[in-house]
């Protein structure tokens, strides 16, 4: 295994506090680090713009553990390594005549962080990949070994977990037949045109995005269709909202395609083709959720910042989730618009407007993404969440002398202080 400190996250904005980051390559490594260390915390992928993966102690990389990919005989399930990246093991569970039901637009990012966080693809009729989870396996804070399955009372708070509950090593899925897509870009639709009819536009495929920089138009449209089985193809519509479908461009080493053309699903629900680590790090982010019935007025809110955003934007893309029950997601209650910020890489800048923003979204009960910057503070957040309680209560007795309790868990949840090198402040962000 290899042990090293003082590492950044994917954006270079993050500067983790813990004393080590190790990279094992066994779960037997991994539960004799948990059993020896007085504080250990996941560490995903580092693809969050915050301290939430973050500890004072050590972090634990499992990305070096083997993926040890297992279909189940009756192929609704699979299991595989947390730490496994989308774009690994995708192509792996399409091999195998199976489907994840959705993903996120990003293939370096590991499943165990994904799900940890309530990471996302889009679909108003899709839930997150969290959703999905039929089982977890983690390693307690003696070293020892349990699973949560479905049907445990504790899943609906163990599945976005913020890594609270102990090193999570191996997940267990729901799968589908493979299946195959297309995507096709429409755009722009003027933003009122945009804004009356955004549910409309949102069911216009498997899965849509919306792109816009809070100008006069919502500039494209992202529709991936799901072909049905056993045809060759799906027919779609010349037009969405009076926008024609644009030509769109054949799949390269910066996005898959978007032509028209049919293929398997892991190479079409991504945006970024699977060898691809995409902006090279050039960016923060944001996101926040906001009920799908609230989408106009919300995004009309935010307009009302506009001179403000764009100076500091790349681009904004728009989605929707379905609801779900899981005691910490963005998306729990109720179908919502996720408002995806792409920022430039201006991490203080984007940090003092924050508050400003979502000042804008909290009359719609706007929550923020775990992984992402944001300024709400543990009462804004507590106010938002009806089972953080319960949350709590699990993380108590799962844990209980705090081993995998992080300064995020404390400022931002609540939970109570353990050990020594507890950060302060307020807001999930803590940029450099």
């Amino acid at each position: 295994m290899r042990s090293t400190t003082s590492e950044l996250n994917w954006s270079g904005t993050v500067t983790y506090t813990a004393e080590r980051v190790v990279r094992p390559t066994s779960l037997d490594d991994v539960a004799d680090l948990v059993a020896r260390s007085p504080r250990v915390h996941g560490l995903g992928t580092r693809h969050s713009f915050n301290d939430v993966a973050d500890t004072p102690g050590v972090l634990l990389d499992l990305t070096a553990v083997p993926t040890d990919l297992v279909v189940a005989a009756d192929r609704r399930t699979a299991t595989m390594g947390a730490g496994t990246r989308y774009g690994l093991v995708a192509p792996e569970l399409d091999a195998a005549g199976v489907a994840l039901h959705n993903e996120g637009s990003l293939p370096h990012i590991s499943l165990g962080g994904a799900i940890a966080t309530g990471t996302h693809g889009s679909g108003t009729a899709l839930g997150s990949l969290s959703t999905a989870v039929a089982a977890l396996e983690l390693i307690g804070p003696d070293g020892t070994t349990s699973t949560i399955r479905r049907g445990d009372p504790d899943l609906g708070g163990a599945a976005i977990h913020l890594g609270l509950l102990g090193i999570v090593t191996r997940v267990t899925v729901d799968v589908q037949p493979a299946y195959r897509m297309r995507q096709d870009l429409y755009g722009p639709i003027p933003w009122d045109t945009f804004t009356a009819s955004a549910a409309e536009v949102f069911a216009a495929g498997y899965s849509v995005c919306a792109y816009t920089l809070f100008g006069d138009t919502v500039s494209e449209v992202l529709v991936k269709s799901r072909v049905p089985d056993g045809a060759d193809d799906v027919e779609v519509p010349t037009g969405l909202l009076g926008a024609p479908r644009l030509p769109g461009s054949p799949g390269d080493g910066h996005h898959t395609a978007r032509d028209g053309s049919v293929g398997p699903w892991w190479d079409r629900l991504p945006h970024f083709p699977i060898e691809s680590v995409p902006s090279v790090g050039s960016e923060v982010q944001s996101e926040h959720f906001v009920p799908l019935r609230h989408a106009a007025a919300a995004l009309d809110a935010l307009r009302g910042l506009a001179d403000r955003i764009q100076p500091h934007l790349h681009v904004c893309e728009l989605r929707t989730m379905a609801a779900d029950d899981l005691w910490l997601s963005p998306t729990q209650g109720e179908d919502v618009l996720c408002i995806a910020f792409t920022w430039k890489k201006h991490p203080e800048q984007v940090a003092a407007l924050l508050p400003d923003l979502e000042a804008r979204l909290a009359p719609f009960g706007g929550r923020p993404h775990w992984g992402k910057m944001s300024s709400l503070d543990g009462s804004a957040v507590a106010a938002l969440y009806p089972r953080l309680g319960a949350f709590r209560e699990l993380v108590g007795r799962r844990d209980p002398a705090g081993k995998f309790r992080s300064a995020f868990g404390e400022r931002v949840l609540g939970l109570e202080r353990s050990g020594s090198g507890s950060g302060s402040g307020s807001g999930l962000s803590r940029p450099v």
